[in-house]
């Protein structure tokens, strides 16, 4: 990490993520000042966590007026590191890949695509978002060229070990993994896993617990 920035808890990085995406929102729709029971709504928190979150960025809002849109904004890119552009490498074109790749929003929160891969012969030369599908095999060179930082794996779960293989031996030290696998990266590189079908299971089982009876008291002896 970097010492001149603060030491932050993983749990509330996530949600700084969230007010980041909040007061992008409400920039662009040329809003000047929010209130913290304002933006703690829209990010679903309480003020109080929100108040504790933005603790960690030193003083931010005034008492009785709020936050500064632009300022507060700023003051989180910058803390989270998306103040400039992050250049990215994506594995695996099909229809997930294809779909992350066409995504237009990672542009506008400091993430850019600068290379996108895949080894089946008939994905090779396809333009996505812009961008051909290159072969692997040029993966090594896209992310030296690019000094691209940060992977995004969307292969089948059979091929993601080897690919966050290949990806940190090239020199990525961040990795975002769609495959459903757990994977196992060397000392020093941050993966994070994205598992679609764990978070639908998550949302039947609490689906299923919304539509379960309450039990009843049971009575004295």
């Amino acid at each position: 990490m970097n010492p001149s920035r603060p030491r932050i808890p993983e749990a509330t990085v996530a949600r700084l993520a969230v007010y980041l995406r909040v007061l992008t929102g409400l920039a662009d729709g040329g809003r000047a000042g929010v209130s913290s029971g304002e933006l703690a709504g829209a990010a679903g928190v309480n003020p109080a966590g929100l108040r504790k979150d933005l603790s960690h960025l030193g003083p931010c809002g005034v008492r009785g007026v709020g936050y500064d849109v632009l300022g507060l904004r700023d003051r989180i890119a910058r803390v989270l590191g998306v103040e400039r552009s992050r250049p990215c490498v994506l594995v695996g074109l099909g229809n997930l890949g294809s779909a992350l790749a066409d995504y237009a929003g990672f542009g506008s929160r400091g993430f850019e695509f600068v290379g996108l891969f895949d080894s089946a012969p008939e994905r090779i030369g396809q333009v996505i978002g812009g961008r051909p599908v290159r072969p692997v095999t040029e993966l090594d060179r896209v992310v030296a060229e690019t000094r691209a930082t940060i992977g995004v794996i969307a292969t089948p779960a059979e091929v993601a070990q080897s690919v966050c293989d290949r990806l940190t031996a090239a020199g990525v030290r961040s990795i975002l993994n769609f495959a459903p696998v757990t994977l196992t990266a060397p000392a020093g590189v941050d993966v994070r896993q994205v598992d679609l079908s764990v978070e639908l299971q998550v949302l039947a089982f609490l689906d299923t617990q919304r539509d379960a009876p309450v039990p009843a008291l049971g009575g004295m002896a």
